[in-house]
């Protein structure tokens, strides 16, 4: 500090031993060099007097500037002291972190002259692993670095806050709940569509088991599950349910358990919990035994495909073996014998026998004729023969015991052989892949009736019966099908088949679009909760709505993008700006302009005319060193706030020709028309301890600028109050994603939030409550107030 107060050129040189030694020299030598000396030694204290006044002056003005800092002073030790008590990091600051702080942040926020070297400045550092924050206190404004794997990122301070450390974080008075579950997991699972007795359809997606009725439409959930579950089975009494979950990891990479939920449908109670501790990897197939359902086999994921059987009513295990070394479909226990269970899967149909506390097994031996290369399924006859389905479209019948093959095969269907269904009056229903037929067949295997589904549902997963005319069947392509074959199947569920990234609401209208690694784009209907249309094009990324809600723009992973009319579904602008795929679409307030966001580090300006049907290249922002992540619009549509791939915030003036704006501190109070930049002074508080910069894929601010929703990396969706911008900001916690989350937004009146799910192809809308109504029974999708993510509860 004495440093910078008193550089060195300006503190007197010490000549006082040189002044006693000219006193000595003048008691000694002659007269004559008397007055000589005298003049010189006044002409030194001259000298020396104009270096005091000097010194008086700059004491006087380090003086002044101490007495500006002494309320500073205290508050910032005290906040020191506080950051410290919180911070995990127990080793000194190393100096060569504060030289890392850029030129442009060591500048006066005012652009004052004065020189830095006489600047007090107060630094307090916070820093977690990978997230650390800096708080900078100048003599005449506040800015707030954040560093996010090494980089500096600096906000200034808002005007309108006089005092940042006096800032107190609330979660908000808001909480969500879930309202409905939008998709269906058929692609790469089996056996998981039943009806209850309530007239529900179960099945799950994601973590999430739902209960749709099909008169009413209405939805339930059964919300206990930590990670995705993986199968199902109906108790005899058709109430009870038992459900399994893969293993999963926690935000810190450690595994989480896999187990299996017995629950109440009619109640959503969770009954008893099995396995805990138990299996591997997680649940691939669960059946209940047919006496009263005493009995529960699971096989798990593990290489040996550990076969198990536990009581039910105590949540023991009775039994226990190893399976195969192949992967393993599906489980049953006989109907007329539950001591004995068969499995299918690759090369193999096992009959396994329970005694006494273990399990034989016996290889079913297929005799004269082809080995398949998949048993896909079986069920039981009226008659006790095992009708077993495969990869080569074939059912095999096998005896009561069936140790060696029957001698009867019927060709069903050209490929595999997906599902089989017995209906009371021992007909049997049987699925295709490749033809995607539904045939149904006589007791005696002779073919009644066949349709074929459409070929944009895929094909058949699995059947589920309803009155022995109507039937429900799930689609490899996440739909599920209600009709008959006289009148044909409609979907009654729909969703995507693989990954999404783009999300965008409608401005006035109960309405929003998807869209993802599919090449579908989905209009859907938050009212109704239904698909409103689809179509098909490239890799979509990102979209946005016009502000007039007539056309939509659709950015594509080839740099190209279109704009689509909501009525016609029509294409009516199609253009591409470079090589690489496209982040983020944003069209300014009154909709004049379109901005977008590539790879390739540029954000292209459209000008936009004839009600969002015509556009013209305005300009384009040079400047981003990185890939550009997020983007929003000023309230007065001058100017854009952008993200990059490497954590930069820059501010850009449009209507003067898109501009950097190098100073960013005079973009401090600018208003913003949303907020979806992941980085920004008014939700940095979103980061969590130990946060990287991929931690955060998306945030919404809502339209009434009270919340903050914020999708992450951890499978959770997160509410805030806005603004958040203190570190660890208290906030509301949901789960029900089983993978990433990579986009959320508001609903135009703000009564609702969506969120999409990477991997797990799930849309979850959320219903926006006031604090203090209350969640409803047996839904675990309720939120804690934390400032981290807790560990689920089992």
């Amino acid at each position: 500090f004495m440093d910078n107060v008193f550089p060195s050129s300006s503190i007197p040189s010490p000549d006082w031993l040189s002044w006693s030694t000219c006193t000595d020299d003048v008691s000694a030598g002659s007269s004559a060099e008397y007055p000589d000396r005298v003049s010189v030694m006044e002409g030194r204290l001259q000298l020396q007097e104009n270096e005091i006044t000097l010194l008086k002056s700059s004491l006087a003005d380090a003086l002044r500037r101490l007495r500006l800092h002494d309320q500073l002073i205290p508050l910032l030790k005290q906040q020191l002291i506080d950051l410290s008590r919180t911070s995990s990091v127990e080793e000194p600051i190393h100096p060569t972190t504060i030289k890392s702080l850029q030129r442009e942040d060591l500048q006066d926020p005012n652009g004052s002259t004065e020189s830095l070297s006489s600047m007090y400045k107060y630094v307090s550092m916070v820093q977690s692993c990978h997230t650390c924050f800096f708080i900078c206190h100048w003599l005449t404004g506040q800015s707030i670095k954040m560093f996010i794997r090494g980089r500096p990122i600096t906000m200034y301070v808002p005007s309108n806050i006089q005092n940042y450390d006096d800032l107190r974080m609330e979660p908000p008075v808001e909480k969500l709940e879930l309202d409905w579950v939008y998709g269906y997991r058929g692609r790469d699972c089996r056996a998981n569509l039943y009806l209850l007795a309530s007239g529900e359809a179960v099945y799950f997606i994601a973590c999430v088991v739902v209960l749709y009725h099909i008169n009413n439409r209405t939805q339930r959930h059964y919300s206990k599950h930590t990670d995705c579950v993986r199968c199902l089975t109906i108790h005899p009494d058709k109430v009870r349910v038992a459900s399994g979950q893969t293993a999963g990891v926690d935000k810190d990479g450690k595994p989480l358990q896999p187990y299996v939920h017995i629950w109440d449908s009619s109640t959503l109670i969770t009954l008893q919990q099995i396995g805990l501790g138990t299996f591997e990897r997680g649940v691939g197939s669960v059946a209940f035994s047919f006496d009263s359902g005493a009995f529960l086999c699971v096989i798990d994921d593990s290489n040996e495909h550990m076969l198990s059987v536990w009581d039910c009513a105590k949540g023991t295990k009775h039994a226990e073996v190893k399976s195969t070394n192949e992967a393993v479909f599906t489980v049953e226990f006989n109907p007329n014998d539950s001591t004995n269970i068969i499995t299918c899967g690759k090369s193999h149909v096992y009959f396994w026998t329970l005694s006494a506390g273990s399990l034989t097994k016996k290889q079913g031996i297929f005799g004269k004729y082809k080995k398949p290369k998949f048993i896909q399924c079986f069920v039981f006859s009226l008659t006790g023969d095992v009708l077993t389905g495969d990869s080569e479209g074939n059912i095999l019948t096998w005896g009561k015991s069936p140790v060696r093959q029957h001698d009867v095969q019927t060709r069903a269907h050209d490929g595999s052989v997906f599902t089989l269904c017995m209906l009371q009056g021992g007909a049997l229903l049987s699925g295709g892949g490749k033809d995607r037929k539904i045939i149904r067949w006589s007791a005696d295997l002779a073919p009644e009736r066949e349709c074929e589904i459409p070929e944009k549902f895929g094909a058949v997963r699995c059947i589920a019966d309803v009155d022995g005319e109507e039937l429900l069947v799930g689609t490899t392509r996440n739909a599920i099908l209600r009709g008959t074959f006289s009148d044909g199947f409609v979907a009654i569920v729909q969703g995507h088949v693989d990954e999404m990234w783009g999300l965008a609401t409608h401005p006035s209208q109960d309405v929003f679009l998807t869209c993802g690694h599919d090449r579908l784009v989905c209009v859907w209907n938050t009212e109704e909760h239904k698909l409103d249309w689809c179509t098909t094009l490239e890799y979509g990324l990102c979209a946005d709505f016009c502000p007039n809600g007539a056309v939509v723009s659709v950015g594509l992973s080839t740099g190209r993008w279109l704009v689509l009319d909501l009525q016609t579904k029509d294409i009516v602008s199609d253009y591409t700006d470079g090589n690489e795929q496209l982040s983020v679409m944003r069209y300014s307030t009154d909709g004049s302009f379109l901005a977008v966001g590539s790879h390739d580090n540029f954000i292209y300006i459209y000008n936009v005319t004839e009600s969002g049907r015509r556009y013209s290249r305005y300009g384009k922002c040079n400047g981003h060193s990185s890939f550009i992540t997020h983007l929003d619009w000023s309230k007065d549509g001058k100017y854009i706030m952008s993200n990059s791939g490497d954590y930069e915030i820059l501010y850009w003036d449009i209507a003067g020709g898109c501009k950097l704006l190098r100073n960013r501190y005079e973009s401090k109070d600018r208003e913003w028309a949303s907020y979806t930049c992941v980085l920004g002074f008014h939700v940095m508080g979103v980061w969590l301890e130990g946060s990287d910069g991929t931690d955060i894929n998306a945030l919404c601010r809502s339209h009434n600028e009270r919340m903050v929703a914020v999708a992450d990396d951890f499978c959770k969706v997160h509410l805030f109050q806005y603004p958040c911008p203190k570190p660890k900001a208290p906030n509301h916690s949901y789960e029900g994603h089983g993978s990433h989350v990579t986009n959320v937004r508001f609903t135009h009146c703000d009564s609702h939030v969506l969120s999409m799910g990477g991997k797990d192809t799930c849309i979850l809308q959320w219903r926006v409550k006031r604090g203090g109504t209350g969640d409803s029974g047996g839904d675990r999708l309720h939120s804690s107030s934390s400032t981290s993510t807790s560990s689920p509860e089992p």
